[in-house]
């Protein structure tokens, strides 16, 4: 007589995945002296209290780490996570965006986000802009001015835009940026220069519409959630700081070959998980690839990417959550909280 297996069942009380969550916080760097200008990039408190109640609205478990200094400190403790949300932009260096990914390399703990090597990338426009073009994609042309000497060399057309070669989140732009006589070329790229101790990014201007694409997910599994159209008024360069966040989503053809061009740019870069990528049209209404957002903010209603997901119907819980598991999709499944079952014949 045959019988049939006798399947037994373990049942396992699994422990809630744990996450790790740095960041810099805006407050304690202006405690410690830094001006706002320089604390610009990094978050509220009001921000890092909405990843965290996200994230734990899924389940998980969130142990708040901090800083770089903090997080060298843990793991010199033999602290460990499932996961670290990475949130932290760095005070320090040109590979600033890229200190916690190496870290969390170094120490085979999974985080989200790009890696060092993209985080270093994207923070540094120029290198960005030269991978871009090598992978066919447009880009404004664009020049380096780190001396006097370098402004002469320069052989584009006026108006030109200046900026700061690695910087984010507008910081040394505004309507000041566009400039139009060599007069005032030398004298932006000198307060770029003074002010950020940074060489000068100067690139053709373009007059026509600006979008900003945020994109969900890594490779193959990328998306845009959306094409958001900055609302520039009367200003030439949209400058966040100055005009608060005018932007709507849009859906025409040029919008959707923003889009198309931006998860382009997303891959080429080797982005992961979750960002934007800012581009600009010409008066033909061709769009550029301006820059990408490796290690997008957060804040809710206020940062280009939340704002972005709203707008298309994904809220902050869920874009928070999509974020973890595109990051979990590229990494093994911690054993802590992977189920166990048995079979005995």
């Amino acid at each position: 007589m045959q019988h049939s297996p006798n399947y037994q069942f373990k049942i396992v009380v699994l422990s809630p995945m744990r996450i790790g969550l740095t960041y810099d916080l805006r407050d304690r760097y202006l405690e410690l002296g830094f001006t706002a200008e320089e604390a610009a990039e990094f978050d509220y408190p009001e921000t890092i209290d909405a990843i965290q109640e996200a994230l734990e609205c899924h389940g998980w478990q969130v142990d708040r780490v901090g800083n770089l200094e903090d997080l060298a400190g843990r793991l010199l403790r033999g602290d460990r996570w499932d996961l670290v949300f990475n949130m932290a932009e760095g005070m320090h260096g040109i590979g600033r965006e890229a200190q916690i990914p190496a870290l969390l390399d170094a120490w085979r703990i999974p985080y989200t986000f790009s890696d060092a090597l993209t985080c270093a990338l994207t923070l540094h426009k120029v290198m960005a802009k030269r991978v871009l073009r090598d992978h066919g994609l447009p880009t404004p042309p664009f020049a380096i001015v780190a001396e006097q000497a370098d402004i002469g060399k320069i052989d584009l057309p006026f108006p030109l835009m200046v900026k700061p070669l690695q910087e984010g989140n507008s910081k040394g732009v505004s309507p000041e940026s566009k400039v139009d006589s060599p007069a005032a070329l030398e004298a932006r790229c000198r307060h770029v220069i003074t002010r950020f101790a940074q060489p000068a990014l100067v690139e053709t201007f373009l007059s026509g519409r600006e979008f900003t694409v945020g994109i969900l997910g890594t490779g193959p599994d990328a998306r845009p959630v959306g094409v958001l159209e900055k609302l520039l008024g009367d200003e030439p360069v949209y400058f966040k700081y100055a005009t608060g966040f005018p932007g709507v989503l849009v859906d025409d053809p040029e919008a959707r070959l923003a889009g198309r061009l931006a998860l382009a740019a997303w891959n080429a870069l080797g982005c992961r998980d979750g960002g934007r990528i800012d581009i600009r049209s010409d008066a033909m209404g061709n769009p550029y690839i301006l820059e990408a957002n490796a290690l997008p903010g957060l804040r809710p209603h206020n940062s280009d990417l939340p704002v972005m997901c709203e707008l298309a119907g994904i809220p902050f819980r869920e874009l928070i959550g999509r974020i973890v598991r595109s990051a979990l999709a590229r990494n093994q499944a911690p054993v802590s909280w992977l189920p166990e079952i048995g079979q005995v014949d």
